[in-house]
């Protein structure tokens, strides 16, 4: 449910063969790491794992997995592309079958899945697409720098999630500072919208994320939650990344991401209150429970909200 002011607002989400609409329970989106190097300790290698790993996710209640086989951590060295598709692409090719064995928490959850996959390349996107293995959505770590990415989801009829940074993926920014991250952040995502409306990709498949801890400081990061109603204004389904981020271990003094969870929680409640529709997560049943939980105690009626 995004909430601007006193009013719902009313959104499409349109992938290649389905259609989200608003205002609905918020989603979880669960986190599978291909890869031996994520901050958060979970990722692996092994394609059995992964999969596995994503059907207990999806049992837990996602109603999005994000698949991604390169770690955004800055002190790790970037993936070749030709690497990151070929841990992808066992995986992305098995799921379907996968998912068949599962089936869904309750009726309000998207079923199945989503399938997103996390990374900024246009090699990695174009070969995930054209594969035709079922990716509905494009997770961009890369704040779509050009339009290449937007053309290849207007192409392939999928929708696009732009993540806010500056500058190239893979490097720290810690010296970035902003006079008013917020003002930021809208103006870069009307820019973002219309770069990708240019390219033929329609508003209505666009997710919009504000990247925390992305070229943000702790107080840039707490601003954004404060005042995420203005960022959900732009009228765009928006994603918040809230697991077991940096901000809340600076917040908490918790050095182990795998003690956040309970802070993952707090923010998600913050978020939800101020328009957050998608919440990026590790660990899926504590963010459903909380969702679920949320969503009744705002009274809000609604649909399963799938076409």
């Amino acid at each position: 449910m995004v909430v601007v002011g006193d009013n719902l607002r009313a959104m499409l989400l349109r992938f290649p063969e389905r259609t989200i609409e608003f205002p609905r329970r918020p989603l979880v989106m669960g986190i599978v790491n291909i890869n031996d190097d994520s901050f958060s300790g979970d990722g692996t290698l092994d394609p059995v794992a992964s999969i596995a790993s994503a059907k207990s996710m999806a049992e837990a209640g996602a109603d999005v997995i994000d698949f991604g086989a390169e770690s955004a951590r800055t002190n790790r060295a970037a993936v070749p592309h030709e690497e990151e598709i070929r841990r992808l692409m066992p995986v992305l090719e098995q799921w379907a079958g996968a998912v068949e064995c599962a089936a869904p928490r309750d009726a309000q959850q998207i079923w199945p899945p989503v399938v997103s996959v996390n990374t900024w390349r246009p090699a990695v996107v174009e070969a995930v697409l054209g594969a035709r293995v079922g990716v509905e959505l494009i997770n961009d770590m890369g704040a779509l720098p050009d339009a290449a990415n937007a053309r290849l989801c207007a192409a392939a009829g999928a929708a696009l999630l732009v993540m806010h940074s500056v500058g190239e993926p893979k490097v720290a920014h810690f010296h970035q500072r902003w006079d008013d991250v917020v003002a930021s952040l809208e103006r870069f995502f009307h820019e973002k919208l219309a770069l990708a409306a240019a390219a033929g990709l329609p508003g209505e498949a666009v997710v919009l994320d504000p990247g925390i801890d992305f070229a943000k400081q702790l107080d840039d990061n707490l601003a954004l939650f404060r005042h995420l109603g203005r960022l959900a204004a732009v009228g765009r389904p928006l994603l918040v990344p809230v697991s077991r981020k940096t901000v809340i271990g600076d917040t908490l003094g918790l050095a182990d991401p795998a003690d956040r969870d309970a802070g993952t929680v707090a923010c998600i409640a913050a978020a939800m209150r101020r328009g957050g529709l998608i919440f990026r997560v590790h660990n899926v049943d504590a963010a459903w429970a909380a969702i679920r939980t949320l969503h009744a105690i705002n009274g809000t009626r609604t649909s399963a909200g799938l076409q």
